[in-house]
């Protein structure tokens, strides 16, 4: 009677979405900072939650309690912070979604995020960082692109390419996601060493922040690296990913079978150390 009585909140907690149960916690688990897993299906121990507002920075959409992260996540935003402050119209970073105070599957929004080592950052100049909780709430980003993505609009500056720059060329990153129409242009406005453009890498959306995901920090074995981007500066490829947004290629005659949808990711389907992390007070 006993035996069954406890297995049937064990059995409820692995049938749970994993969102559910990590969406709930309000604050970082008691335990030293480390990811889990990979940046899609993870979580995160001894989480830091970033500060709502600093010298440099201001963290935005505070009722969603996702300004955590890992510390070297904390660190590289300050860091690339205080360089947005240097550029013309910019007193510093608006900072969007870092991950939830101990990772995991989120309730809404992204796939990744998941492990405390991915950021959004506003493509809004933050030219004021005093704004009030509810401003934070109401306030908007501006969007970049022109042309579905293929070309940036008229509030596309040089401080943006700046900004992006400095945090490619940060050691701890390992990509960043923008929409193709900003890599192409940055691809021909950058004239010097042109290695850190490796890192940028276009993707669907992303006009209104840029993404970062930063590498597993060292000595963290139960860590997964996504595969370094391919050789080269990437630039022929946000090329063609422009030419498909202006020349789309016609719809196959006969469409494909749509794929079975996934089901929301359990516990189960997480690294074992997210139970510790989900218990720990």
């Amino acid at each position: 009677m006993l035996a069954g009585a406890m297995a049937a909140p064990v059995n409820a907690l692995a049938e749970t979405p994993a969102k559910q149960l990590f969406g709930a916690k309000r604050s970082g688990s008691a335990q030293q900072s480390a990811p889990f897993g990979s940046y899609a299906k993870g979580c995160l121990a001894g989480g830091e939650q970033l500060a709502q507002t600093g010298p440099t920075w201001q963290a935005m959409r505070l009722s969603r309690n996702r300004n955590w992260g890992h510390p070297e996540l904390i660190d590289f935003i300050k860091d690339l912070s205080r360089k947005a402050a240097k550029q013309p119209g910019w007193n510093g970073l608006y900072v969007g979604d870092l991950s939830q105070p101990r990772g995991g599957p989120m309730l809404t929004g992204h796939r990744s995020h998941q492990i405390g080592l991915d950021a959004d950052i506003w493509m809004l100049p933050a030219k004021r960082l005093n704004l009030s909780a509810n401003q934070r709430e109401s306030i908007s980003s501006i969007s970049l692109r022109r042309a579905k993505g293929a070309f940036v609009n008229k509030s596309w500056t040089r401080a943006h390419h700046e900004i992006l720059k400095a945090a490619a060329k940060d050691k701890r990153v390992a990509r960043i996601f923008v929409f193709p129409g900003a890599k192409v242009q940055m691809c021909k406005d950058e004239k010097g060493n042109r290695n850190w453009l490796r890192k940028i890498r276009p993707w669907y959306g992303h006009h209104y922040h840029f993404h970062v995901r930063l590498r597993c920090p060292k000595g963290m074995r139960g860590c997964v690296n996504q595969a370094p981007p391919p050789p080269g500066d990437g630039c022929q490829d946000a090329v063609n990913w422009v030419n498909d947004i202006l020349h789309p290629k016609p719809p196959p005659p006969k469409p494909p079978k749509p794929s079975k949808p996934r089901g929301p990711l359990t516990l189960a389907d997480l690294p074992k150390q997210c139970r510790s992390v989900l218990s720990s007070r």
